[in-house]
This record gives C-alpha cells, sequence and structure tokens, in this order.
C-alpha cells in the first residue's frame, strides 16, 4: 500500500526569540528538518515525502538542500495561513489509495519502528495517533484558583498521526474549526473512533531554546 508522509513545517521560530525558523536551524551538524525527513525515508523509503513550508522560506530551504547537499527525494508545496490549511495544500498530492502520515517537522527524533508502527496500525485500525502518559502533577486553573487533576485521565499527544488516504482526504473536506487542535481532532470530527499507539518520551517537539539542546545530544547518538 502506497505510502505517504506530510512533514508541515510552518514555524516562524517565534518563541526562540529568533529570525531563522526552527526548522531551518542547524543541529548535529544539519537543518532540524533534514533530520525529521531522514527518519522518514529511513522507515521506508518507498513513501513519498510531501514538505510543507511558508511560500516565503521555499527559496531558502532549496538553498540548503544544495549547501549540504541532501539527496533524499521530497516533494515541496507551499503551506497556508494555519496548520490545518498546510495540511490540506500537502494532502493535494496524496493521489493514490495508501495511508498518510501527518508530522510535525520540528520533531526530528521519532524512531523507525515508531513510524512504522503507525502505519501499521493505521493499515489495520484506519488510524494511529502516538500517546504518552503525563508523568508530572497537573492542575486546572480558572480565576486566580487551581484545582488538581488526575492526571492518569490525561495523555499527551504527538506525530506522526497516521491515517487511511480516503479518510483524512474526506475529514479535510470540511471547514476549519477552532476546535481542529491537530489531525486527529480533525478525523474525529467525521465520526472516527480515534486508536491511540504507545509514543515515545524523545519523540520531542522542538519549541523552545532548551529543546534544541535536548535533541543535540540524542542526534549525536
Amino acid at each position: 500500500m502506497k505510502k505517504y508522509a506530510i512533514i508541515v513545517a510552518g514555524g516562524s521560530g517565534t518563541r526562540m526569540s529568533s529570525k531563522l525558523p526552527k526548522q531551518f536551524m542547524k543541529v548535529a551538524g544539519k537543518p532540524l528538518l533534514m533530520h525529521t525527513i531522514q527518519r522518514f525515508y529511513e522507515a521506508d523509503k518507498s513513501a513519498l515525502i510531501i514538505v510543507v513550508l511558508p511560500k516565503e522560506y521555499i527559496k531558502e530551504w532549496d538553498k540548503l538542500i544544495h549547501k549540504f547537499k541532501s539527496l533524499i527525494p521530497h516533494v515541496v508545496i507551499e503551506g497556508g495561513s494555519t496548520r490545518f490549511q498546510s495540511v490540506k495544500n500537502g494532502l493535494s498530492l496524496v493521489k493514490e489509495k495508501g495511508i498518510v502520515a501527518v508530522h510535525d517537522g520540528v520533531r526530528p527524533l521519532a524512531s523507525k519502528a515508531l513510524i512504522n508502527k503507525c502505519f501499521n496500525e493505521a493499515n489495520k485500525k484506519g488510524n494511529a495517533i502516538p500517546a504518552i502518559p503525563l508523568n508530572e502533577s497537573l492542575r486546572k486553573t480558572s480565576g486566580g484558583r487551581s484545582e488538581v487533576v488526575d492526571r492518569s485521565s490525561y495523555s499527551i499527544i504527538q506525530t506522526p498521526q497516521c491515517f487511511l488516504s480516503e479518510i483524512i482526504l474526506k475529514a479535510y473536506q470540511q471547514r476549519f474549526k477552532k476546535s481542529f487542535t491537530d489531525d486527529a481532532t480533525v478525523v474525529e470530527s467525521i465520526g472516527k473512533k480515534i486508536h491511540l499507539v504507545e509514543g515515545e518520551r524523545e519523540n520531542i517537539k522542538i519549541t523552545f531554546s532548551v529543546d534544541l539542546k535536548i535533541a543535540e545530544l540524542f542526534l549525536k547518538k
């Protein structure tokens, strides 16, 4: 069955106080996004890798490809004003029936085992969403007050989120809603049950400067 990996890389880097978007920052010898792409290529070399980038950074990405002599095949498509629209743009390149993975461009540490597990489980159940349990106390805050929340009732959701192509294509035909926090919520909104699989602690999303340091340690291994 055909496999697709839509890698969404539309961040601006504002939380790092950097002019350079974090997906282009150099980590362990090359731009962060290149590590992410490599993970999917190593998991399945036959998968079509679709990289979604802001229009204003597509030329910059081309320069980085030449500078670092990256040979991993992939296609680039322009993103939208929201993540929802960016994923929808990426889905326009899904031409054959198969399984679609949607992944954050700034999660460079997803293992080959996790990627393949998500693909395989989605093939069986229609979708597969990696999740890990909370390992710290959780409190709900409101109006200057706080109350404890049972953390065993909550999970941290990660990517890659994988879906049968016919399911995710149908889900993204609807209009954007503020309640769409990830691809799972988009698919769930059309009545599909979401299936969680065990994620990985090291599969962090690079958001702050400290995350870059953590990623550097893992990638240098």
